[in-house]
């Protein structure tokens, strides 16, 4: 993907970062080329340039050349974010809070939350770090927030917005109007039904196997593993820090067609063991004391929502699980499997 910019960008424009097919579509829109004709103007462009330039930047010339302009004005749609990007703005909904965690920091504690926003194009999970999660408890299900100056990464597959200390979150901006949201449509699949490309799953199924924990050291002002050598730990963006650590933890899910193994990340973990973060913590100097929570998830029933990955080294299907449900009615929930079988 190119990110696309001009010499002189306007205060308050946001450059999109479009793959290509994206490109062409901004061409198509603003056209009344066809696909062979954009086609044929991008593969002249790359021919007059002798090879130099690739099939990307090529469409990036060929756009700027009709008049087709590649950057963006004021808010992004979510369905519109990459990751990479920065500087951006944006507004939605609250549609679902998660927790607030907090972890050690050096000598002082640093903090974490999240919660999904929805617009009229699709959602995105947005995290808030350290003083940001001061906001977090005037948040409501259902209110408007604007986002200035936040940034988007990729975590595990999934589209994520990030604010540091930076950034700004307005709750119920007067000059914001969201309209309709649209919420991610989640599948109900069986294990057995599952294909490596299947991303926004729900799985139903007992817990038949828990797995020890394992922990690795991470940077606690940017979340990035560090590596822990003689002189102490060193983060690629904040040099030398004092290590906090992360988890994560892998269970097989049985749901009668078959088993998966499922893995949880920091994030999910402390729902899944109904304990906070501080008390997982300490299963990492005491990996006996995690027996007993171990033992206790054998033969329970769960919903897990997340997405099919391939396992190349050991070539089998696993499940990243974005969100896990213990609280559930079986009966219910079996009358359910049922009448979708």
């Amino acid at each position: 993907m190119l990110i696309y910019t001009s010499i002189f960008p306007k205060e308050g424009v946001k450059m999109l970062q479009l793959s290509y097919e994206d490109v062409i579509k901004e061409i198509k829109a603003k056209t009344e080329l066809s696909d062979y004709e954009i086609d044929q103007k991008i593969q002249e462009k790359m021919q007059q340039l002798s090879g130099l330039i690739s099939k990307e930047g090529a469409a990036n010339i060929i756009a700027n050349q009709l008049g087709v302009s590649l950057v963006q004005e004021g808010m992004f749609k979510i369905a519109k974010l990459q990751p990479g990007m920065k500087n951006i703005e944006l507004a939605g909904k609250v549609t679902k809070k998660f927790n607030l965690y907090e972890f050690p920091k050096g000598d002082s504690v640093g903090k974490v939350a999240s919660f999904m926003l929805n617009d009229e194009t699709a959602g995105v999970r947005v995290t808030l770090w350290n003083s940001q999660t001061d906001h977090f408890e005037q948040l409501e299900e259902g209110a408007t927030v604007k986002i200035v100056d936040g940034y988007v990464k990729e975590n595990n597959g999934m589209k994520e917005v990030h604010l540091n200390d930076k950034s700004k979150i307005i709750i119920n901006p007067d000059d914001v109007i969201v309209g309709e949201v649209r919420k991610q449509q989640i599948q109900r699949k069986k294990i057995s039904e599952l294909k490596e490309t299947d991303m926004n799953v729900e799985l139903l199924g007992t817990i038949v196997q828990v797995f020890d924990m394992k922990f690795y050291p991470v940077c606690p002002d940017c979340n990035k593993k560090v590596q822990l050598k003689d002189n102490g730990a060193n983060c690629v963006i904040h040099n030398a820090v004092v290590p906090a650590y992360g988890y994560v933890l892998n269970i097989f899910l049985d749901d009668g067609s078959g088993n998966i193994r499922v893995v949880f990340f920091k994030n999910q973990v402390p729902s899944l063991l109904r304990k906070s973060d501080e008390e997982i913590q300490t299963f990492k100097d005491n990996p006996e004391l995690f027996i007993p929570t171990k033992n206790s998830l054998l033969g329970e029933m769960i919903k897990v929502n997340g997405k099919a990955t391939k396992n190349v080294m050991f070539d089998r299907l696993e499940f990243i699980g974005n969100r896990v449900d213990l609280d559930l009615d079986p009966e219910d929930e079996i009358k359910r499997a049922l009448e979708n079988s």
